[in-house]
């Protein structure tokens, strides 16, 4: 009969209510602390954006002004004949024909004339930027693949910060773990700025990435838990998702005025200081503290809250039970290894990975497209910002009122099915094509904003950061793979949208392989965990009247 006085986490802080001063603090100071990750998640768009470039035809050749100009040679590139950006004419000989007064396409074929590399380096348009890294370091013909390269190291670093911070995060706490990622970005970003060369350049954005993504995954972590159940959704969705857009709307407009990349790095550096009064306003997480064996610090926080909502708290928050529960889980110390030793949590963790890959692939990929559509890029970028914002409320309200299934699936569906028609779309006809991709964006982000939300609750708190963490960690392989999808189209236009599209629509089956946690209490131990086999076998328990907390109580204390 012990049994039935463990209460879950839920029920225990039920007091505090739903929405009350302490909550809308914790909502706002968690939402404010990734409006810099919004912010300077995307500079590298502009900061090693390629403006157009062609061979420099140093001035000390004796060349007459009618070979110079016909010294870049021209090429035709997607049907469009420009100027050659990566080779010229032969110099030497170019030069002994001006000074034969030879004229050129007259008196020599131009198109005989060998061609030769940019020896002399390149001249750079300044019509949009002042400089990137790319005109600063030249990271252009045989050397392009430099500036991907730095975005896929700065990737890799996000692969290795949110696996680490994940286990530092469960075994040391949420709070501190959330702080130190948030130095690490904003010392790396200032460091960035100070970069004489790309290799230290590539070396400082492999921390930036470790620390940004890192911290934006602990902060969600941190509100899942502390939040009631009624402010945990509203906080998934707008309360991480809408703060990141509202930071990447800001981006464009900092680039706008700032066209050196390294005054544009100051205030994404500068940004980080919204950080410091966090440090006042963030608790630790009462639930992670109870399941560490803290019980009189979670009832201090609890306590606190209490008297912020100027609620009455019970003489005895946790029961005696429930606090020789909470001791005898203290010394259960658990990492990645606990998710090997469980067939059930490994199950889970693959197919939310799989998901998370998914979801990445064809999100990113949409995303680095936008590059190859025509206008400004500060205008194209702003709206590709502006385009997630309903993207984000549609996923608040499916996260509401329906199955975490159905949300999953059918945005992955809807963005899947749109992305796959697009190549079926006549060329004669682009407006369609292009508002058939948007739908497809749409889709996709939702389902982005849903994916955090279903994995966050699958997972028991014990491990929760860790298993978050090596979703995310296997979100960067999509993450890294995207650019590469988005390159088929030189061999068939069409092939990236027939890989994404049905990427996406396989994702939207595999959606209910994963156990239902809507409206159901979050786990707090391994045992709690909902059952990928044998679920309709838990089900069809509770229709016979075993609620949800008995059933949690015959698998294990709190």
């Amino acid at each position: 009969m012990g049994n039935l006085k463990i209460r879950d986490y839920d029920s225990i802080t039920s007091f505090l209510g739903s929405w009350g001063p302490f909550q809308l603090k914790i909502f706002l100071a968690l939402a404010i602390s990734i409006l810099p990750n919004g912010f300077v998640g995307t500079y590298v768009v502009f900061v090693s954006d390629t403006p157009p470039h062609e061979c420099y035809i140093p001035e000390n050749y004796s060349i007459s002004e009618m070979w110079r100009n016909v010294t870049i040679p021209m090429e035709t590139v997607d049907g469009i004949e420009k100027r050659s950006s990566c080779s010229r004419l032969n110099l030497e000989i170019v030069r002994n024909y001006s000074q034969n007064d030879f004229i050129p396409n007259v008196d020599v074929n131009v198109s005989e004339i060998p061609l030769e590399s940019c020896l002399d380096g390149w001249t750079y348009s300044k019509k949009i930027y002042q400089s990137t890294t790319v005109t600063e370091w030249d990271l252009v013909c045989e050397n392009g693949y430099k500036s991907p390269l730095a975005t896929s190291i700065h990737y890799i670093g996000v692969l290795v910060g949110t696996f680490l911070s994940g286990q530092m995060s469960d075994r040391y706490g949420r709070r501190p773990s959330l702080f130190l990622m948030m130095v690490l970005q904003t010392v790396a970003i200032a460091a960035q700025i100070f970069s004489p060369s790309w290799e230290v350049f590539s070396f400082i954005f492999f921390f930036v990435g470790a620390g940004g993504y890192s911290n934006c995954i602990i902060a969600f972590v941190l509100g899942t838990e502390i939040l009631s159940p009624k402010a945990r959704v509203v906080f998934c969705s707008l309360g991480v998702f809408m703060g990141s857009a509202l930071g990447y709307m800001a981006t464009p407009l900092a680039a706008y005025f700032l066209r050196d990349w390294r005054l544009l790095l100051i205030p994404m550096a500068a940004s980080s200081l919204i950080y410091v009064p966090l440090w006042w306003l963030v608790p630790e997480s009462p639930r992670w503290l109870l399941n560490q064996g803290r019980v009189e610090e979670a009832e201090a926080i609890l306590r606190e809250a209490a008297k912020a909502n100027k609620v009455k708290v019970p003489k005895a928050i946790f029961t005696q039970e429930e606090i020789e529960d909470a001791l005898t889980m203290k010394d259960k110390k658990n990492n990645i290894l606990a998710i090997l030793s469980s067939c059930n949590v490994l199950s889970v963790t693959l197919l939310c990975s799989l998901l998370w890959i998914i979801i990445t692939i064809s999100y990113y990929a949409l995303l680095l497209n936008t590059s190859n559509l025509h206008g400004d890029p500060y205008l194209n970028c702003f709206l590709s910002a502006v385009a997630e914002v309903p993207a984000y409320i549609i996923a608040l309200i499916l996260l509401q009122y329906c199955s975490r299934r159905f949300c999953q699936s059918s945005t992955l569906f809807l963005g899947g099915v749109m992305i796959f028609c697009v190549h079926l779309i006549p060329i004669d006809l682009p407006a369609v094509s292009v508002f058939l991709e948007m739908l497809g964006k749409f889709g996709m982000t939702s389902s982005f904003c849903i994916v955090y939300a279903v994995s966050s609750e699958l997972f028991p708190t014990v491990i929760r950061n860790t298993a978050m963490g090596c979703c995310s960690m296997a979100a960067r392989i999509g993450t890294i793979i995207s650019p590469f999808i988005v390159y088929l189209r030189q061999y068939y236009k069409a092939l990236p949208y027939i890989l994404m599209g049905s990427l996406a629509i396989s994702g939207a089956f595999l959606c209910f392989l994963l156990p239902e946690t809507f409206r159901k209490p979050l786990p707090e131990t391994m045992p709690q965990m909902q059952q990928i086999c044998g679920r309709r076998k838990q089900e069809k328990e509770a229709e016979k009247g075993e609620s949800t907390d008995e059933y949690q109580c015959k698998e294990s204390k709190l």
